[in-house]
């Protein structure tokens, strides 16, 4: 079995600055980490290997550094390790990405599942993974909670809704979404982070993954972001005092009252 995992890096700070002009983040000298949904689907392709056997890819696009995230990657199972980075890259929207990320994945050839994390911590759109199942024209399955049973020819997968749960069956190749309850992401040991530090990173470009730079970056984003800003907190939070529980509750009890929500 052969997975492909697309990760992102993505900054470790609640301190983050926008570039006014063009509405992208600022990530210079910012601390960055995996997007935390696709540990879990790092997790998942690597359970998947090593219950039926194979190889998991991991495929990242971002600038030099986000080599690190990459070799946290290596560090949790993935066998491989690809870093597209290209200045022509840079600022691209979900439309951009997805594409740039397909053009990659036709460079590595065959194989039998995509792993995404639902949704990036910093973009928190969660395009990115149905974009690229439409640009390689392969089923995708979202929000994916549990995989169910997975054969040679296809997979089974319990996923999640804002009520209920579906399962859905599809063929391989596929696509499939995580989210955070579907496993509990590994914590690498000493051994295996010695051998990530080891490891070789293939980088890639645009050439090299034949992409058309029109189409990729801030030239290829059709999105375009109006204003951004920093929200405002328009109610401000209470601590009600008091000795014991049972005194809190009686307050908090008044004050509901006193706001005719009871």
């Amino acid at each position: 079995m052969r997975i492909i995992v697309c990760i992102k890096q993505v900054p470790d700070t609640t301190d983050v600055k926008i570039n006014p002009e063009t509405g992208t983040l600022i990530r210079d000298g910012v601390p960055s980490i995996i997007n935390p949904f696709d540990e879990n689907a790092i997790e998942a392709a690597v359970q998947l290997v090593e219950e039926h056997g194979g190889e998991v890819i991991g495929l990242c696009m971002g600038p030099p550094q986000a080599e690190q995230s990459l070799r946290e990657a290596v560090a949790m199972g993935v066998n491989r390790a690809v870093l597209l980075c290209d200045r022509a890259l840079a600022g691209g929207d979900t439309l951009a990405t997805s594409y740039s990320l397909a053009q990659a994945i036709s460079r590595i050839g065959d194989f039998d599942l995509i792993f995404c994390g639902k949704q990036a911590f910093d973009g928190d759109t969660g395009q990115v993974g149905p974009g690229l199942a439409e640009h390689l024209g392969i089923p995708q399955i979202t929000y994916a909670i549990e995989i169910e049973e997975v054969t040679d020819k296809e997979i089974q997968v319990r996923r999640l809704l804002a009520d209920g749960f579906e399962v859905v069956r599809a063929t391989l190749p596929c696509l499939i979404t995580a989210i955070k309850q579907l496993n509990e992401p590994r914590m690498p040991g000493l051994k295996n982070r010695i051998k990530a530090k080891k490891a070789e990173i293939e980088l890639w470009t645009c050439e090299s993954v034949s992409a058309q730079e029109s189409r990729c970056g801030l030239d290829g984003s059709p999105t375009n972001v109006i204003k951004t800003f920093t929200p405002t907190r328009q109610v401000e939070g209470e601590i009600i005092a008091g000795e014991t529980a049972e005194e809190k509750a009686g307050t908090l009890i008044d004050k509901l009252r006193d706001a005719q929500v009871l």
